[in-house]
């Protein structure tokens, strides 16, 4: 069984009907749409009704079926008795792996994968090989500057959703950003948590722009909506548990130190970030981040994202690491082409290659530090390497 995971609207639906149209014998479910639903709770074995056009195995797609009362408990029986004969699809927008609303465990039945909004790293096609990146995270390709930038700058503009993104204009964005935000809160999350108070949520959604780029702090976002600190947590768990919003934690080489500290917080929807420091750092962590989580989901290793900040407040924004091992540190510079002090003293003390991405064309050297090099580049060049 696959579960398919990813922001509402990042074209989930759109890939399992396009799989499911690859096999000769297939289903589709879709929670949202009544008639479907209704076929449901008539007959929770439907697929079982499917007029075979060979004996190849059936494709089963449940689309949002997490929003079904005791949805878990109801994989886990149809697994157990029809996995033999059926293959099954699980799509939501909901973190269908943690969702708290389930019963029984599904552990070691499904395999995780997520998809993600568009990235300089898909539309790019620049993409290594995992292990080539590893081998050498400074490599750098600088033919296609002109193309990879202005894919770069029309996400930064438009965000990577499909509709938006295609659609190539202003004004369809800021139509559909305002109709996205307020469904999955009015809609999702209201109707699948019982959330009551919907206006301090969505003030909570539009204050987190202005956060970007900073450890969020829960006491003062309680402080400032008079709302209590537990429900502010709550709130911003949700957030990421429906995909608005993703979270990084500090690294510090005691694990358990770093649950315990501040996070900073970032956006799925980059657009709305007006300040363009935090909006680069924003499109940058979004790209590592679908690039920690995609090679997490092939089996490729234990992959996890961080920043870094040690306690005289210097900070590196992002560390990459394996099996909770720094393998690179990453620097986000709007426009300053000169390492960043923290950076350099932290490569130092990790004694691991590390990049500065900005936002210029000519930006390309490398420098030594130490036994370890330092690659200055322009973030659409190295991030569209990305595997």
């Amino acid at each position: 069984m696959l579960f398919m995971a990813g922001p509402r609207q990042a074209g989930k639906t759109t890939l399992a009907l396009s799989l499911a149209e690859s096999y000769a014998n297939n289903d589709y479910l879709n929670w949202d749409i009544l008639s479907h639903r209704s076929r449901f709770i008539e007959n929770p074995t439907f697929f079982e009704e499917i007029e075979r056009r060979d004996e190849s195995t059936p494709l089963v797609v449940l689309d949002e079926i997490h929003k079904s009362k005791d949805w878990k408990n109801y994989l886990k029986g149809i697994y157990d008795q029809f996995h033999q004969d059926f293959q099954f699809l699980i799509s939501g927008s909901g973190r269908l792996d943690i969702y708290q609303k389930g019963g029984d465990s599904l552990a070691g039945r499904y395999y995780l994968y997520h998809l993600w909004p568009f990235t300089i790293s898909e539309l790019g096609q620049a993409n290594v090989a995992q292990d080539e990146f590893q081998e050498n995270p400074l490599k750098i390709d600088m033919q296609r500057h002109a193309e990879l930038q202005e894919i770069w700058s029309t996400l930064a503009e438009l965000s990577g959703f499909p509709e938006p993104y295609l659609a190539g204009r202003k004004t369809t964005y800021r139509r559909w950003s305002t109709t996205y935000s307020q469904r999955l809160i009015r809609e999702d999350i209201r109707d699948l948590t019982g959330v009551k108070a919907i206006g301090d949520m969505e003030t909570l959604y539009y204050l987190l722009p202005s956060k970007v780029g900073s450890p969020i702090s829960i006491p003062s976002l309680s402080q400032d909506l008079k709302v209590a600190y537990n429900t502010v947590r709550s709130w911003l768990a949700m957030f990421q548990r429906f995909f608005m919003v993703f979270s990084i934690s500090p690294w510090t080489r005691k694990i358990a130190r770093a649950i315990q500290k501040e996070q900073k917080v970032y956006l799925w929807d980059v657009p709305r970030i007006k300040d363009p420091a935090a909006r680069f750092e924003n499109m940058v962590a979004l790209e590592l981040y679908r690039a920690v989580t995609i090679w997490n989901d092939r089996g490729c290793g234990s992959f996890s994202l961080h920043f870094i900040k040690n306690k005289e407040q210097q900070e590196v924004d992002f560390l990459i690491a394996e099996d909770h091992r720094p393998i690179v540190l990453i620097e986000a510079k709007l426009a300053d082409v000169n390492p960043s002090p923290a950076l350099l003293k932290f490569q130092n003390a990790l004694n691991v290659p590390a990049v500065q991405l900005v936002d210029q064309a000519g930006a390309f050297r490398k420098l030594s530090n130490g036994n370890q090099k330092i690659l200055i580049a322009p973030a659409c060049q190295w991030l569209a390497r990305l595997p």
